[in-house]
């Protein structure tokens, strides 16, 4: 059986992105004033201008990236939308145990609104609600599942349990023991598809969009902010910084909040009606497994897999760039993985395989927070969950500019940021230990010391 393709076709920031149909704005072009500047045009900064020109049409609102549309994150994720807020439910209570139930409804209502957002603006984004299969592939991780399955019923989830002959009919695969499907809040999108649709919103409500427009410093002056870039200087009341793993940059306070981690991922060739066959994948259904190095995957809207996670590579001092963007080590690891999950699809070959960096926080979950006097304001911190998650930012950063004393400015969630990571050199050598713990449970099926008291202290690492 072949192990890979015999040439790797190099899809330049991701698979998503390569395709055709993006007509770039052009870059800045000298000096620029504006009520409020947004840095980055991926899903956070995109969402934020829509939101801006809704509630504020008079407001002035520029958009400034550094290359295109969704080059980020935004546009190199796996293409799941769900409706947690909080990096699953699990991860959500226990955290926010007090305000779980509101943020669950917070982020079923972001969710809806996302979906009808999409069709009243007719965003063709291959938007598939398809529900979220969590799985396990051994008996510690169906356990976890079980308890999971066991507190949503008791807060009115709709969350099945899948074993056996109901497991296969969802999914076929031998390493597959358990799982459980949820119906709703879940579903697959193509992001670049949605980044490219959310820019023609957001240009088509006033806002102007300028690509190729790095900004290299931020600078508080009198009564605004300027933003220096290669092309001229922009002017701005207010600031939205919308740069995710790359905000450390600009920002250079918000680093103890989040480590930027490189995340791959594989796409395959379409499936053959006998391949698609040996799997099922009836419903198609967005799929992870319950591993602390966990996979996702997912069928595209031309019935390719979408394979990645695993890896969550962190580059001392936090760096950044295109020089990380692939690594073969970790392909290979991924495609070994794939075909131990699915040895039925062992002539699958993978063409299409690309990397990019995650911001992620000790608690998995975005934070918030503003500088300069309020002057400027950022969301950051996804944790690889920010398809939808991103939507509810927007409004709480809309909400900071423009209604201050709005009650989702009062959460938990928003007002409190997680515990801070350690500097370096601590900070490389804690993150090194907790992987090898992670390996160590994945293997064992028992958290262990690190991990338990991690867990007690409310801290993690993730991707």
């Amino acid at each position: 059986m072949a192990a890979g393709p015999a040439t790797w076709v190099d899809p330049g920031p991701s698979f998503w992105l390569r395709r055709e149909g993006h007509e770039p704005a052009p870059p800045l072009a000298g000096p620029a004033r504006c009520d409020v500047a947004v840095v980055g045009a991926g899903f956070t900064g995109l969402w934020a201008a829509c939101e801006l020109r809704r509630r504020a049409p008079e407001l002035r609102v520029t958009v400034l990236e550094q290359a295109v549309v969704g080059y980020g994150a935004s546009g190199r994720n796996g293409g799941f939308c769900e409706a947690s807020l909080t990096h699953g439910f699990a991860n959500g209570l226990r955290h926010f145990p007090a305000e779980i139930d509101e943020l669950e409804r917070l982020g079923q209502e972001n969710f809806r609104g996302l979906a009808a957002f999409v069709g009243d603006h007719g965003i063709d984004c291959a938007l598939e609600e398809t529900g979220l299969l969590e799985v396990a592939t051994t008996a510690a991780q169906a356990a976890e599942l079980r308890a999971d399955l066991e507190e949503r019923r008791r807060r009115g989830g709709d969350a099945s349990w899948l074993e056996g002959a109901e497991l296969q009919a969802h999914l076929r695969s031998p390493a597959i023991v358990a799982g459980i499907h949820s119906r709703k809040g879940a579903a697959l999108l193509d992001p670049a598809r949605l980044a490219r649709g959310l820019a023609r919103v957001a240009t088509a409500a006033g806002a102007r969009l300028y690509e190729g427009t790095p900004v290299r410093r931020v600078v508080p002056v009198a009564g605004g902010v300027e933003l220096r870039t290669d092309h001229g200087t922009v002017r701005a009341s207010r600031v939205v910084l919308a740069t995710d793993a790359y905000s450390a940059r600009l920002l250079p306070r918000v680093r103890r909040h989040f480590v930027p981690v490189y995340d791959y991922v594989l796409v395959s060739d379409p499936l053959t009606a006998a391949q698609r066959e040996r799997i099922g994948w009836p419903h198609r259904e967005g799929a992870a497994d319950r591993g602390n190095h966990f996979h996702y995957f997912r069928l595209t809207a031309d019935d390719r897999i979408l394979w990645g996670g695993y890896d969550a590579v962190y580059h001392f001092g936090g760096r950044v760039g295109p020089a990380f963007d692939h690594r073969p080590q970790s392909y290979q690891r991924l495609e070994g993985h794939f075909r131990a999950m699915f040895p039925d699809l062992g002539d699958l070959a993978f063409p299409y395989r690309w990397g990019g960096p995650i911001a992620s926080t000790t608690r998995f979950t975005c934070v918030f927070g503003r500088a300069f006097g309020e002057r400027l304001v950022y969301a950051l911190g996804y944790t690889g969950l920010g398809v939808a998650a991103t939507r509810f930012a927007a409004r709480v950063l809309a909400d900071r500019l423009l209604d201050p004393a709005s009650p989702l400015l009062r959460l938990r969630y928003v007002r409190r940021p997680p515990v801070p990571f350690p500097p370096e050199p601590l900070r490389t050598a804690a993150l090194a230990a907790v992987q090898g713990a992670m390996t160590r449970a994945d293997r064992t099926g028992r958290r262990g010391l690190l991990l338990s008291t991690l867990d007690r202290l409310g801290v993690g690492f993730d991707s």
